[in-house]
């Protein structure tokens, strides 16, 4: 599966990176590469906790970028 995450470095320069289709699917880490490893953990987690209790799987959110003539 894919999942979208969204990467944002904050004041302090960490990067956070959330999973929107996966609400509170959250994690940070010193490098952009440190917190895309971190949150692909922290998503397997949540899905295993899912699936653990029975709850469904939430399908990944698709994308599209539209341009706009202005």
């Amino acid at each position: 599966m894919k999942y979208r995450v969204l990467i944002e470095q904050d004041e302090d320069g960490v990067f956070v990176v959330e999973c929107p289709a996966l609400p509170g699917c959250v994690s940070q880490g010193d490098t952009r590469e440190e917190a895309l490893a971190n949150i692909q953990d922290a998503i397997k987690g949540y899905l295993e906790s899912l699936a653990k209790h029975g709850e469904p799987i939430p399908p990944p959110i698709e994308e599209e970028i539209v341009e706009i003539a202005v």
